[in-house]
């Protein structure tokens, strides 16, 4: 029997784990740091085995995996990745379907993923400097005159971008936070990218890479900002939405082909510099400008929560997928149903601040099934069967149709079948929001 081994346990995971068992003939073991209860009950459902541990350690995973042996491993969040899980799980001969460390540090090194794209010559970059001096990144935010994002290298969960006319006012505040970054060292890197302000709409655009070609999946729009009309500060997303066309209304389809193209060229260039391929899911963060279509940046896993998305509406067998990819070959093109969907993060009160923890919610499961949405567990916990808020976003609601105006209406049925201290975006996926989206495209005269 087939048997996978996944490492994570937030909505992602759940997602992840929900796809893997609609094949009844896998068994699925998890590898989490803390208890998902939705990826709980599909261990159990499957005759598989869980064990709570520290997943960002490459020994204990290695260890677990070693009471198990799965036939493939796919590691999941980003720090995982970074930590060298997949290279510890492959030294012990472990298949596995998720990039190593020198891959993943496309995700995990901002200046290194810039500067592998500039040394072969990958387009869709914008203009960029990399700076470990707070009196040269000044400098280069002055030639920009002001209007920058300013980035972290390493790590920040999604939270560490901040962009002039955003959450920064001006190049005054842009150079403040540049200083603040280089003392912060974040994953332990010195250097911080600013880049220039780019204007357009962002996509998310997840692919499936066996080291030789790069196989797309529905576009996405993320929300990172905590309140309606996209104002507050980032979060780690508030929700996203798909069409049922897989592009965006406020895209072309050349806006998919060209982001495609990079990504391919990307993980040619990555061959070309290490001899390695990149096995595993690349996903670019895009901004369609007037321009072309620009790189904002690279995760090497599934979007959080993108995911959700893209994953409630795979045909295809993800464990068939992800085998190929951890071969070296994907021989089907994985395919997706022709549906809209649309995301909404339940958060607790307090968040993307002093979350309110430990709260109990009322679940309405048949209201949920009723409105045929999906849901996925993110941090909580459950207890003697009710479960409860921690400090981070709670439960994903996805709403599938065949519009984004029905989906959002679904994923908005089922978020009111929840009570507790929890809230939502209520504007994602809604016709006023795509409109704005593409009324925004249309000034911009890339539409």
């Amino acid at each position: 029997m087939n048997s996978l081994l996944l490492i994570g346990n937030g909505a992602r995971e759940h997602a992840i784990a929900e796809s893997i068992c609609t094949n009844e003939k896998v068994k699925l073991f998890a590898f989490m740091s803390a208890n998902n209860p939705g990826i709980a009950a599909l261990v159990k459902k499957s005759d598989g085995a869980a064990e709570i541990g520290d997943i960002h350690s490459p020994s204990a995973v290695v260890a677990f995996a070693k009471k198990t042996k799965p036939s493939l491993a796919f590691p999941s969040p980003d720090a995982v990745l970074a930590a060298g899980v997949t290279d510890a799980l492959m030294a012990e001969g472990i298949k596995c379907a998720a990039p190593m460390k020198e891959a993943a540090r496309l995700e995990w090194d901002k200046s290194y993923a810039r500067e592998l794209l500039k040394d072969f010559k990958v387009p869709g970059a914008p203009r960029f400097g990399i700076f470990d001096s707070a009196a040269e990144a000044s400098s280069f935010i002055d030639s920009m005159n002001g209007k920058v994002a300013v980035k972290p290298s390493g790590l920040t969960g999604g939270k560490g971008v901040k962009v002039t006319g955003y959450q920064l006012k001006d190049g005054a505040e842009a150079k403040q936070y540049a200083k603040e970054l280089l003392s912060a060292k974040h994953s332990g890197l010195a250097n911080i990218v600013i880049e220039e302000k780019l204007e357009g709409e962002e996509f998310s655009l997840q692919a499936f890479s066996d080291g030789s070609k790069i196989y797309g999946m529905p576009l996405v729009q993320d929300h990172k900002r905590a309140y309606e009309g996209d104002i507050g500060p980032n979060t780690g997303g508030m929700g996203s939405y798909s069409d049922a066309n897989h592009l965006l209304p406020f895209l072309r389809a050349s806006h998919r082909d060209e982001a495609l193209a990079i990504m391919q060229k990307t993980i040619e260039a990555f061959r070309k510099k290490t001899s390695k391929p990149f096995i595993g899911i690349l996903y670019g963060g895009f901004m369609a400008t007037r321009d072309g279509v620009k790189l904002i940046e690279y995760n090497a896993r599934f979007g959080d929560p993108e995911a959700m998305n893209v994953l409630s509406i795979l045909e295809s067998d993800l464990y068939e997928t992800l085998q190929g990819m951890a071969s070296g070959r994907i021989s089907r093109v994985p395919q997706f149903e022709k549906k809209a969907t649309v995301c909404k993060y339940l958060v607790p009160d307090g968040y993307p601040g002093k979350s309110v923890t430990d709260q109990p919610l009322e679940i309405g499961y048949s209201e949920i099934a009723a409105a045929k949405a999906n849901l996925f567990y993110a941090a909580v916990y459950e207890k003697e069967g009710t479960i409860y808020t921690q400090s981070s976003r709670s439960i994903g609601l996805v709403g599938i149709a065949d519009t984004i105006n029905e989906a959002e209406k679904t994923a908005e049925s089922a978020c009111s079948a929840i009570s507790g201290k929890v809230w939502h975006r209520k504007d994602i996926g809604t016709a006023q929001l795509v409109a704005r989206r593409i009324a925004h495209m249309k000034a911009l005269g890339v539409l």
